[in-house]
């Protein structure tokens, strides 16, 4: 037996077409079992010595990536169809045009991802509440949540703890027509650091999550029913009755 309780609503939706470009923010989107419908499935590469086993281009090395942007996109794309983007002098390319690629830099390349291109699992859920403690964590610091690049951003019940996803790990979450399981908690890099909008760089968001939060912020989390999703719809726990 299972019951479900109504903990939150879905605050905002966001997909990242291109790895470490800018968010996509959406009204509705489909979640597929490869995560949101068209979210990292591009990457730019490049070309590296094998040596070397993380070949992708990423904020990390080029923060102006964020600067790139999707152009604009409908919410049930194909995953493979090609996306446009908008580059900072406002030209609009395709993803596979070369020349944003030569923009990018000297032997970058993109490539197709069928199935996406995620770090640890295909969606990444975060609440406003823990966006909110970390911002009084900072000293009441404005924190965007996009420097955490989230693709689920619940908004909780009042009567919700500081970090509720994270006492939702283990259990289905039902948002909209789809199903999602709560893997673990999301162990975060030095790529929180960037701002979103301005790719200025803060050590202290990181040094902020390691010292309070042992270096994790939101969770990580996995389809188990595919479905439609939509800003506003409401979000429904479900644990196992003992």
């Amino acid at each position: 037996m299972t019951h479900g309780i109504e903990v939150g609503r879905v605050a905002a939706l966001w997909r990242y077409p291109v790895k470490s470009m800018a968010a996509e923010p959406l009204d509705r989107a489909d979640l597929g079992w490869h995560g949101l419908a068209g979210d990292r499935r591009w990457a730019f590469v490049r070309d590296l010595p094998a040596r070397n086993g993380f070949p992708w281009l990423t904020i990390r090395e080029k923060p102006d990536l964020l600067h790139y942007r999707p152009w604009p996109a409908e919410p049930d794309r194909p995953d493979a169809s090609p996306v446009l983007v908008a580059t900072p002098s406002g030209e609009k390319l395709d993803v596979d045009d070369p020349a944003l690629a030569a923009e990018l830099g000297d032997g970058v390349r993109v490539m197709k991802l069928n199935r996406g291109l995620f770090d640890s699992a295909p969606l990444s859920v975060l609440s406003t509440q823990s966006v909110d403690a970390l911002s009084r964590l900072l000293g009441d610091a404005e924190v965007d949540p996009l420097r955490f690049r989230p693709n689920l951003l619940i908004e909780a019940v009042d009567t919700a703890p500081a970090f509720p996803e994270e006492a939702w790990i283990g259990a289905t979450l039902t948002v909209g027509g789809a199903r999602l399981h709560l893997d673990r908690r999301d162990k975060r890099c030095m790529i929180v650091n960037v701002d979103p909008v301005t790719a200025r760089r803060d050590p202290g968001i990181l040094r902020a999550v390691a010292r309070q939060r042992d270096v994790c912020f939101g969770v990580y989390a996995s389809p188990v029913e595919p479905g439609p999703v939509a800003v506003g719809d409401p979000v429904v726990l479900t644990v196992p009755e003992r």
